[in-house]
């Protein structure tokens, strides 16, 4: 991987030319008291590097004669690695992670400013760190000062996000391997929920079973908490207490997906705990199921990024015509969105590094991102009859058979050169493979 982290950085140094990109690492999280969670690394930072530090700074300088790619790392420390695991230190992220030159980060402030004073605008993005921040500005601002002595030096400070996540917006090869090692564990940790959900088991339990798998397959672990939401709990989009039995009639929603060298997959089923859908459950299901189908069908390259979203709010529109939960012409019904009460959520989002990949939707005002090979994306329609959802005043009364149903179905699409591939179609989804 490091010949891939290389080429990443070459690729980003040649669109900033004669500028500096600073990236900060993520900070340690603490879980309570003195005691933290696992470490997962910045996304930007672990993109360009692959390096799984805390307290590090990477720095891509093209216009320096000798050092394009600098760490500033963690030294070396016997005393500190016996208590929190060993560090790669100063002179192996060289070595090993290929930089030009790497310093301790105590020197950070010290050889910042060699890798600045030289450029026309430094790249930074403005995180969480106010600390950090603040020192970037300082050196931005002292550097102002004495920019008409010198004539050169940085005169703005750009984000990195614009030019680097349109860069991960278009998975590789190499990413697209781990994308799919994510998913193969995560189909066969929902395959195993399918069959071993029962009335009288507890959510909680299926979780276990899931996330027992994720693990066992060598997955980092949940790519996000875990929903496995029994019932009306389905009707909570987020829903992560997972505390509940199942009841003999309930739709067990599952959300569940693998982290695998840090790519995430992200898979939502909705089946019946008991094996048999009710009439309604069925009916709602195959509405969803449709708009589902007809949105993966919508991902193409040169469509919108809307697309799926669109056919998938005409298509729940109808049914929920058709049953009588909503009333009135489909196309002002979509237009004056009368299905967010019971469908609040967009149907697709960038999937990658982060579950939530980064990568621009639009373009400014009705100019939606196109589709493209090598994107992957997220196809999720769902319906959730709420209980308490009080109509509006130009809409029917809900039959009470209808409320309490939540029902989700979520697949990972990778855009292809000539459509599309479902890489998360080996977990079933048609009526027949869901009901036992």
């Amino acid at each position: 991987m490091q010949a891939e982290y290389r080429q990443r950085r070459e690729q980003l140094m040649a669109k900033i030319g004669n500028g500096t990109a600073i990236f900060r690492s993520a900070p340690m999280a603490v879980m309570h008291n003195d005691v933290e969670y696992v470490y997962r690394q910045e996304s930007d930072f672990f993109y360009l590097t692959g390096f799984n530090e805390p307290q590090t700074v990477a720095v891509l300088a093209p216009h320096h004669p000798e050092h394009q790619f600098v760490l500033f790392v963690q030294p070396k420390d016997r005393e500190k690695e016996v208590w929190s695991g060993y560090r790669c230190g100063v002179d192996a992220a060289k070595e090993i992670y290929g930089a030009d030159e790497a310093y301790p980060i105590a020197e950070l402030s010290e050889k910042l400013p060699q890798y600045l004073e030289k450029c026309d605008r430094i790249y930074y993005h403005l995180g969480r760190d106010r600390a950090f921040n603040d020192n970037i500005l300082g050196h931005y601002q002292s550097l102002l000062r004495t920019y008409p002595k010198r004539g050169t030096g940085p005169i703005a400070i750009e984000d990195t996000g614009p030019i680097l996540h349109s860069m991960r917006l278009y998975k590789s090869q190499a990413e697209l391997e781990l994308l799919r090692q994510a998913v193969a564990i995560a189909v066969e940790a929902h395959n195993h929920a399918l069959k071993i959900a029962a009335p009288g088991r507890y959510e909680y339990e299926i979780q276990a079973e899931i996330e027992h798998i994720f693990r066992l397959r060598g997955g980092m672990g949940p790519a996000y908490p875990s929903i496995v939401a029994a019932g009306a709990n389905a009707c909570v989009l987020h829903y992560i207490e997972n505390n509940c039995q199942m009841q003999d009639k309930d739709l067990l929603l599952i959300d569940a997906g693998c982290a695998y060298g840090y790519y995430n997959s992200d898979i939502t089923r909705t089946f019946p705990v008991n094996g048999k859908f009710t009439p309604e459950q069925k009916i709602l299901y195959e509405i969803v199921l449709e708009a589902q189908e007809k949105a993966i069908a919508q991902v193409q390259p040169g469509n919108p990024f809307t697309a799926p979203h669109d056919t998938a709010v005409r298509v729940l529109t109808e049914g929920l015509v058709e049953i009588g939960i909503l009333k009135g012409e489909i196309d002002k019904l979509i237009e004056e969105e009368k299905y967010k009460p019971f469908y609040m959520h967009r149907t697709s989002h960038w999937l990658g590094l982060d579950v939530h990949d980064v990568g621009l939707y639009q373009h400014g005002e009705d100019k939606p991102q196109l589709l493209q090979p090598g994107q992957v994306l997220t196809i999720e329609p769902g319906l959730y009859i709420v209980p308490d959802t009080k109509p509006a005043e130009d809409q029917p009364e809900i039959d009470p058979r209808w409320v309490g149903i939540g029902i989700r179905i979520e697949d990972d699409v990778l855009v292809t050169p000539d459509g599309n591939e479902v890489l998360t179609a080996g977990v079933p989804k048609a009526v027949k493979d869901v009901e036992k």
